[in-house]
Order: structure tokens, then sequence, then C-alpha cells
């Protein structure tokens, strides 16, 4: 399946839509206005929530953001001090890595070592735009790394 995440020009918290190469809805990213963690959640077509993304506190060396099912904390998005272009996700089921060129063009996620998803970013002066290639039944937790990488992107452009 894959996906297009654009976060909305006009939106006090943050939100973006997620449609399908159709055009269709298929997923909605809804951002809380004034949320100094940047709390996002990803839902599906009638609005139910499936998983909620937030940035750490206070983040000194090592950027994060936490993504949670329910009240349960999932994955840590970690994006290392001295990593380049590396996103390590910890605390999953599986192991969870993202590398490649996610600061200009493109990145593949993998799981355990296999290659499961791509992610293309395209940078536009207003607003980004991702396209998310990856299977179906992981789509809403991709969607969620993706949203916790761009809360950590924004971050780091904004600190340095």
């Amino acid at each position: 399946m894959k996906v297009v995440i654009k976060n909305k020009f006009f939106s006090l918290g943050g939100s973006s839509s997620v449609k399908n190469e159709n055009g269709e809805d298929v997923f909605f990213v809804k951002g809380r206005f004034l949320s100094p963690t940047h709390v996002k959640w990803v839902c599906d077509k009638e609005k139910h929530k499936l998983y909620k993304v937030r940035n750490k506190w206070f983040n000194f060396i090592n950027e994060r953001a936490y993504v949670y099912e329910g009240k349960t904390k999932v994955a840590k998005v970690k994006h290392p001090l001295f990593s380049g272009k590396k996103f390590v996700v910890e605390g999953y089921k599986e192991e969870i890595l993202i590398n490649g060129d996610f600061f200009s063009a493109q990145s593949t996620i993998t799981r355990n070592g296999k290659p499961v998803g791509t992610i293309n970013r395209e940078f536009a002066v207003v607003n980004d735009t991702f396209t998310l290639e990856a299977e179906e039944k992981d789509m809403p937790f991709m969607i969620a790394l993706v949203i916790a990488i761009d809360n950590i992107l924004d971050k780091i452009t904004k600190t340095r």
C-alpha cells in the first residue's frame, strides 16, 4: 500500500492528511493546539485514535519521540547524536531501523533486518509531504513512525 502524508498548511495543531494513490482519505493525523510535546494522533477513516505520537519533554543529546497505542508506550524513536541519517526504534516487539537519506529524499524501513517499507520526503516552502509505502496491515504504525520522525526533525531544525 502507498499513502501520501501531507502536513496541512493551515492547522493550529499540526494536523496532516493521509491519502491513498487515488487521493482518497485513508487515515488522519490530528494534532493538539499549543502542545509543548507536539502530541499527534494517527486515526482511522472514522477518526478513531489508533496511535499517539509525542516528543520527549526534554531532549539534550538524543532527540526522541514516543509512540503509544492507547495508554501503552509501544515504541521510542531516537535519532542518536552521531548516527547520521539513521533513526532507531526501541521498545517495539521487533527491531526496526529507519535508514537512508531522510533529511533530503528517501529512507528504508527495516524490520529484523528485512526491508518492509520506504519513505520519500518532498520538501516544500510551507509544508512537508511524505510518501510511505508498506504493507497495509502495518500502515497505521508506519504512519506513526513517520510522524515521530517529522516531529524530531522539526525539533532539530528549530534548535540548531
